[in-house]
């Protein structure tokens, strides 16, 4: 194990938080929560005098946003844009564009209100003699209720499998739905609108392929995987794989070495998909779409950048270290570092963090990452921290460090 040396410069000071700072940095209202409300809150200046027509267009509008802003190619110019600014400007302000990766609060604003006012169409066709068209929308209202109902993080989080099943085919039974419903209104603009909706959606499965994988595995709780088919993504993005394409798809870290082809992926156990990889070792995987930038790539905004992680999690703070783009001193708690993840893994860790902090928690018992975290923050003189964990601790690190005033990120777990 590293031990972190801790040195506290003395310029440097960190002032106490007002109540109200502490109150807007709880999770509950963070930027996901805000840009999801702020949506709802923009087609409320809708409601005076909304006609059946202008619902059917603010329905299309509102979802048109839900699947767009997930839109591969999207989010990485979201990304792209966010990340662009230098770190000259002020602070607080590379602080809120850091949070780019909430940008899941707009699809679930727009879906939810595109939902809602579907929902007040319908009940506006009610008393009228039945149409093609309306029979339709009956079927509609039900399909989009029903995805949004098992969209819920409680049943997200419960029947995570079941929750992907009902998205993707009722999203995409939905959408031929829709189709039909806008053919029968004979509406252009609407017609125009899921043209652009129908190729988002399709274009990622136009890239559908199946390549080889080279798989070593250092323990039975890990497996690293290797990929060399002409694809080499830059830092920071991350792969979507699947052994069933139609069924199932979990995203990884890519880890790409410099001046090296191809990537790596870190996959540990953490689940039935996962358990099953690793102890099958399979020779080809599915992959679609592009690769797409995931929540460490806003280190460019800050000068000097503090990673938070354990276990697997050193999977998608790995390519950011091999990088050196920015400054960073690592973090990571973790069992049996060697015995789990192999000595090359290790010893490519500490070939550019030497510095590092790497707790081994079967000898040391579980650390309280919050404080870890803080100290390295204050000894490196960072500006932000990056926490790259399991749901409970990524919150707790990233709530506690946002509340002494620090600007902190980690994965919201919205998809």
């Amino acid at each position: 194990m590293s031990v972190l040396t801790v040195s506290r410069p003395a310029a440097r000071t960190q002032a106490e938080p007002s109540a109200l700072r502490r109150f807007f940095k709880h999770p509950w209202l963070m930027h996901h929560n805000r840009l999801a409300a702020f949506v709802l809150l923009v087609n409320v200046v809708f409601l005076p005098g909304v006609s059946p027509q202008s619902m059917a267009n603010l329905v299309l509008g509102n979802l048109a946003l839900a699947i767009l802003v997930r839109q591969q190619y999207v989010i990485n110019l979201l990304f792209r844009l966010a990340t662009s600014v230098p770190t000259s400007w002020p602070l607080k302000l590379r602080w809120t564009l850091g949070k780019v990766y909430h940008f899941g609060g707009l699809h679930v604003g727009g879906a939810l209100a595109g939902t809602l006012w579907f929902v007040a169409y319908v009940v506006s066709l009610l008393g009228s003699p039945p149409t093609a068209t309306s029979v339709v929308a009956y079927v509609l209202v039900g399909l989009l209720v029903g995805i949004s109902v098992t969209a819920a993080p409680p049943f997200r989080a419960r029947f995570h499998d079941t929750f992907e099943k009902i998205h993707r085919f009722g999203g995409w039974a939905a959408l031929v739905l829709f189709w039909v419903h806008t053919v029968l209104g004979g509406s252009v603009v609407g017609i125009v609108v899921l043209a652009v909706v129908t190729f988002s959606v399709a274009l990622p499965w136009l890239r559908l392929r199946r390549v080889p994988v080279h798989l070593s595995r250092p323990s039975s709780h890990v497996v690293l995987a290797r990929f060399d088919h002409g694809v080499t993504p830059f830092s920071g993005s991350s792969t979507a794989i699947s052994r069933r394409p139609l069924l199932e798809w979990h995203s990884f870290a890519n880890v790409p070495a410099p001046d090296e082809h191809g990537f790596r992926l870190t996959i540990s156990r953490a689940g039935d998909w996962t358990g099953s990889f690793i102890d099958d070792l399979p020779s080809h995987v599915w992959v679609k779409g592009i690769t797409t930038a995931g929540v460490a790539n806003i280190e460019t905004l800050f000068t000097r950048v503090i990673y938070v992680a354990t276990g697997s999690g050193i999977g998608p703070c790995l390519p950011h270290l091999l990088a050196q783009k920015v400054p960073a001193r690592l973090v990571w708690a973790t069992r049996n570092p060697r015995l789990t993840y192999g000595d090359e893994l290790v010893d490519e860790i500490f070939a550019v963090q030497p510095d590092a902090l790497v707790w081994d928690t079967s000898a040391h018992g579980k650390p309280d990452m919050v404080a870890l975290a803080y100290e390295a923050y204050r000894d490196f003189d960072a500006e932000a921290v990056i926490c790259i964990s399991n749901k409970k601790l990524t919150w707790q690190v990233v709530s506690g460090m946002e509340r002494r005033g620090i600007p902190a990120y980690g994965a919201i777990w919205d998809s």
